[in-house]
């Protein structure tokens, strides 16, 4: 499955420049992938979180664990919190929410594993703020 992800963001990368979707979008991509050398590891996992979810249905979830192995290789398990982090604030500022066997949960308290799916200020025209 790790690799599954990466090639997934590589497919949007390459799709999106042939296509001439949102900056956005394809700057995601780059992010996520670890073209953007200024990148850190939140802006990386915030852009792999969003890029992800615009590879699901509109109403399907990710792990934050799906965010974290894309942007620490084998060392995934090292960015599970710095992960759950990132997730707070973008749930915080709506792009995601959070939810725990079906019902929406504030991630600083949940304890166990939860899901992230688009917020309700998700932009589906993709013109979020990759630096957000």
């Amino acid at each position: 499955m790790e690799e599954a992800i990466p090639e997934a963001l590589r497919r949007e990368l390459m799709s999106e420049r042939e296509t001439a979707a949102t900056p956005a979008r394809l700057q995601d991509a780059r992010v996520a992938l670890g073209e953007d050398s200024k990148a850190g590891d939140r802006a990386r996992l915030a852009a792999t979180v969003r890029a992800l979810l615009w590879h699901r249905r509109p109403e399907s979830t990710i792990c934050p664990s799906d965010a974290a192995r894309v942007v620490g290789g084998e060392s995934w398990r090292e960015l599970m919190d710095v992960a759950r982090e990132v997730a707070a604030g973008l749930a915080r500022d709506g792009t995601i929410v959070v939810r725990q066997r079906g019902e929406d949960v504030d991630i600083t308290t949940a304890a166990g594993p939860v899901r992230l799916a688009r917020g309700p200020k998700w932009d589906p025209a993709g013109r979020i703020d990759p630096l957000a």
